[in-house]
């Protein structure tokens, strides 16, 4: 059953955002200690670089914050093709804090990412499904979802 939230403030992931996208990461991980990165120097130079480097400029990402604490972040990036002058994106990352799940959270991150997406003209939205039940049970409640084709993930 879900508890929603009157409303979350949901705002862009900017670089004045870092240290609160980061005070997430660090409280997830108190929550849940799978993640299989570490919030060290490296990434958080990473991160940083990010907001200046051109490569980053069809990304998107959204945090949803209660109060000043955020609390869900998702992230996803435009895919432009020449296969068909087509303009789509990709999801790459969607959480809620385990303590905040069931609010609303992901709905409402879901909703801003749709709207914006579609202001840049992407029609459609694909993202590779986590094998959670959880999560499993979130993206097949998303309305106008189709679960299709396999994905696969190729090292570079």
């Amino acid at each position: 059953m879900t508890m929603e939230r009157a409303a979350w403030n949901i705002l862009p992931y900017t670089r004045e955002r870092v240290e609160d996208a980061l005070d997430f990461e660090r409280r997830l991980r108190m929550e849940e200690n799978f993640w299989g990165w570490e919030i060290d120097e490296a990434y958080i130079a990473a991160v940083r670089r990010s907001f200046q480097d051109p490569r980053f400029d069809n990304s998107l990402s959204l945090l949803a914050y209660d109060g000043e604490k955020v609390m869900g972040r998702i992230d996803a990036t435009l895919v432009c093709s020449h296969f068909d002058g087509s303009v789509k994106a990709y999801l790459d990352w969607i959480c809620v804090l385990k303590s905040q799940r069931h609010h609303g959270a992901a709905q409402a991150l879901m909703a801003e990412l749709r709207r914006r997406l579609k202001e840049a003209g992407a029609d459609t939205l694909i993202g590779l499904i986590a094998a959670n039940p959880e999560a499993q049970r979130f993206y097949r409640s998303l309305e106008g979802a189709k679960i299709r084709d396999e994905g696969i993930w190729i090292e570079l």
